[in-house]
């Protein structure tokens, strides 16, 4: 089985976790996403001014992990700054300091990026990993039996499946389909709005991969040439190993 993260340690919660550039609508704007690890890391190293091994200890992570974490982080913040991108604040793997370690639930309501900003997503992290998080597979079809679709920003969509009822949910991925550039972005802000933690798929272009590891979703390739029943089998058992780097 892949070893589960390490839970990450801030401070607080955000208080602001939405940023766009001035004057483009909300609708005209493609989101990076920056999990609040990364948005701690960036205040300690960059605001505070902490070195890595003090910054380190505060989120009780090594220096290794941290230095990780602030890079993406880095990236994710400069791809928004050099592109014209919205920043959203929210996911990954974390606990904020001074809750309970075993039942803390951590919740944080974020505006939608949809032109309706009263619809509003509660997002939940509880320490360690969240357990059973559902998975997302490009899908050729909406039932468990359709194949894989190994292109990800161009699937015809996406079955959320609870792998422990396994209980599916079809995400239609028509809009990414139509874009003549940004279609795993796009795909990767889908699955991501419907709550997936984990994404299989077969091919993840570098800039779908960083949008996915972004939002904290956890992220197996290359499951083309089987169905979406059987790459939920192997990665519950273990066979689909979480990817560090996209291989397309």
């Amino acid at each position: 089985m892949p070893r589960p993260k390490k839970c990450r340690q801030v401070a607080r919660m955000p208080r602001v976790r939405y940023f766009k550039p001035r004057g483009i609508p909300l609708r005209e704007l493609t989101e990076v996403y920056l999990p609040v690890e990364g948005a701690e890391a960036l205040r300690l190293v960059d605001t505070e001014g902490l070195d890595l091994n003090t910054a380190a200890r505060q989120m009780n992570v090594s220096r290794h992990t941290l230095g990780r974490i602030l890079a993406q982080a880095r990236r994710v913040v400069s791809q928004a700054i050099t592109e014209g991108m919205a920043i959203r604040i929210e996911g990954g793997d974390f606990i904020v300091k001074g809750e309970s370690a075993d039942e803390q639930k951590t919740e944080s309501t974020v505006p939608d990026s949809r032109p309706d900003n009263s619809r509003k997503k509660t997002l939940s992290a509880q320490k360690g990993e969240k357990a059973m998080q559902k998975i997302a597979v490009s899908s050729e079809g909406p039932s468990l039996d359709d194949q894989v679709d190994p292109r990800f920003g161009r699937a015809g969509g996406f079955l959320l499946v609870d792998p422990d009822t396994m209980e599916t949910h079809y995400i239609d991925n028509g809009a990414s389909q139509s874009l003549g550039q940004g279609a795993g972005i796009q795909a990767a802000e889908n699955v991501a709005r419907a709550g997936a933690g984990v994404v299989l798929s077969g091919y993840i272009g570098p800039k779908a991969f960083q949008a996915l590891t972004a939002a904290g979703i956890k992220v197996g390739q290359d499951c083309d040439n089987m169905t979406v029943r059987e790459a939920i089998e192997k990665f519950k058992k273990g066979e689909i190993p979480i990817a560090d780097r996209p291989n397309r």
